[in-house]
C-alpha cells in the first residue's frame, strides 16, 4: 500500500511538470473550466431559469452532450475488441489510452447530469429511493458508474504493473476487460431504452435508436482517438503503430456507413408513412410552421458525416491531413446529430401541439464548455503520467528527471524502448 501511495504521489507531481506548450494548454483548459464553474454557480443560485430550457423543452444542451459523451466512453471497446478478442498484440498498449479516454468521457457525462439537475442538493433522494429494476434512470446510474470503475481498475492496474516492472496477473484484469466490453454496449442500450421508454415522445419511439447510438459512437469515438494518438505521436517519444490508425480508420468507415444507413431508414419510415407523429421529424429536417431552428444544424451534420466518410474511403485518407480533417468532420457531425438532433426534436411540438423552440443561453454554453474543458484536463493529466510509465522512464526504482528541452508533454526526447504491458 505504501508503494502504491508513492506511485500516486509521483504521478501527481509529474502532472505539474512540462514545457511551455504543456503549461499553456493546461492554463487554457483550467481558465475555461473556471469560467464554467462560475456560470454553474450562477445557475445554482438563480435556478434553471438562466438556461434556455422551459417547461416545454426540459432537456437541452446538457443532456445532448451527455448523450454524446456516453457514446464516446463506450467507443473504448473499439480498441479493446481487436486486442483481446482478435489477439492483436501490436495494439496492446494503446488500449490504455482508449480506457483513459473512456474515464474522462464518463466523468464529463456524469457532470452533465449533475448540472442538469434543478436541485442537485437533493440528488441523494434518488439513491435512497433506489427504484430498481423498474426505473431506467436507475439502470443508467448503475451502467455509467460501473463502467467508470471498470475502466479505472483496468487502467490503474496495468499502469501500476508497468511502473513496478512486473507482468500483470491475467486473473486481475482479463475478466474485467471482457466485462467492460459488454458493459460498453450496455451504456448505449440503457441510454437508448431511456429515450424509447418515454411513450409521450413519439420521436424516440423507434427500434433503431439503440443501433444508431452504437454506430455513431463507434464512428466518433475512434475519430477522437485518432486525433489524440496523432497528438501523442507528434509531441512525445511514444511511438504509435501505424496499424493502430489503419484499424481505427476501418472501424470508422464501417460504423459511419451503418449510422448513415440507419438514419436513412428512420427518415424513410417517418416521411413515407406520413403518420400523425411525423411532426418532430419534419421540424428537424424541414422546419414546422415557420420554425427552422434545427434545420441548418441537422443538414450541416449530415453533410459533415458524408464528407468525412467519403474522405476515409478514399486512399487520400492515408495522409495525416485528410485523415484528421475527416475525423474532425465526423466528430462535429455526430455531436450535432446525436446531441441536438436527437434530444431537442422530441420536445417540439409538445404533446399539446405547442411549438416552442429551444436556444441555449450564454450561461448554459459556458457551463458546457467548462465541463468539456475539465474532461480534457483530466484526460491530458492521465496521458501525461501514463506515457513515461509505458516508456520505462518512470519506475519504482528509477527517479524521473524530465529534460526541459523535451517535447510538449515534458517527456525526455532521449531514445527509450517502450516496456509496455504484454
Amino acid at each position: 500500500m505504501r508503494q502504491y501511495v508513492t506511485f500516486l504521489y509521483r504521478c501527481f507531481r509529474l502532472s505539474f511538470v512540462g514545457t511551455a506548450g504543456y503549461y499553456a494548454w493546461m492554463f487554457a483548459l483550467s481558465a475555461v473550466a473556471l469560467f464554467g464553474l462560475n456560470a454553474y454557480c450562477k445557475q445554482f443560485v438563480h435556478g434553471m431559469g438562466v438556461t434556455g430550457m422551459t417547461d416545454q423543452v426540459s432537456w437541452g444542451l446538457y443532456i445532448a452532450n451527455f448523450a454524446f459523451m456516453v457514446g464516446m466512453a463506450a467507443a473504448a471497446a473499439t480498441m479493446v475488441i481487436p486486442v483481446y478478442i482478435y489477439r492483436n498484440r501490436e495494439l496492446h498498449d494503446l488500449v490504455i489510452f482508449a480506457e483513459l479516454f473512456a474515464v474522462a468521457a464518463i466523468i464529463m457525462a456524469l457532470l452533465f447530469v449533475v448540472v442538469d439537475l434543478g436541485r442537485p442538493d437533493r440528488f441523494h433522494h434518488m439513491m435512497l429511493r433506489f427504484n430498481f429494476p423498474q426505473s431506467m434512470l436507475t439502470w443508467d446510474v448503475i451502467s455509467l458508474n460501473g463502467y467508470l470503475f471498470l475502466n479505472l481498475h483496468i487502467c490503474g492496474y496495468l499502469i501500476y504493473c508497468s511502473y513496478r516492472r512486473r507482468e500483470p496477473s491475467r486473473l486481475f484484469y482479463i475478466p474485467f476487460v471482457f466485462v467492460a466490453i459488454v458493459w460498453a454496449f450496455s451504456t448505449q442500450l440503457v441510454e437508448a431504452f431511456l429515450y424509447c421508454g418515454l411513450g409521450g415522445r413519439p420521436f424516440w419511439n423507434s427500434a433503431v435508436i439503440a443501433p444508431r447510438l452504437v454506430a455513431s459512437a463507434f464512428a466518433a469515438g475512434p475519430s477522437i482517438l485518432i486525433i489524440a494518438l496523432q497528438v501523442i505521436a507528434l509531441n512525445t517519444t511514444y511511438r504509435v503503430p501505424e496499424k493502430a490508425f489503419r484499424t481505427l480508420r476501418n472501424i470508422i468507415r464501417v460504423a459511419m456507413s451503418c449510422s448513415m444507413f440507419l438514419l436513412i431508414s428512420e427518415a424513410f419510415t417517418e416521411f413515407y408513412t406520413d403518420s400523425a407523429h411525423v411532426a418532430s421529424a419534419r421540424y428537424l429536417f424541414f422546419g414546422l410552421e415557420g420554425r427552422y431552428g434545427l434545420v441548418p444544424w441537422i443538414w450541416t451534420a449530415i453533410g459533415l458525416n458524408l464528407t468525412g466518410l467519403v474522405l476515409l474511403i478514399l486512399p487520400i485518407s492515408r495522409l495525416r491531413g485528410p485523415m484528421l480533417a475527416a475525423c474532425s468532420m465526423i466528430i462535429v457531425g455526430v455531436w450535432i446529430e446525436k446531441g441536438m438532433g436527437l434530444v431537442i426534436p422530441a420536445f417540439v411540438p409538445t404533446p399539446l401541439g405547442e411549438i416552442v423552440e429551444y436556444r441555449p443561453t450564454l450561461n448554459e454554453s459556458l457551463v458546457t464548455a467548462g465541463i468539456i474543458a475539465f474532461g480534457l484536463l483530466v484526460f491530458t493529466i492521465l496521458v501525461r503520467v501514463t506515457i513515461p510509465v509505458l516508456l520505462g522512464e518512470l519506475t519504482f526504482d528509477r527517479p524521473y528527471t524530465p529534460n526541459r528541452n523535451s517535447d510538449s508533454l515534458g517527456a525526455p526526447v532521449s531514445p527509450s524502448s517502450a516496456t509496455g504491458v504484454h
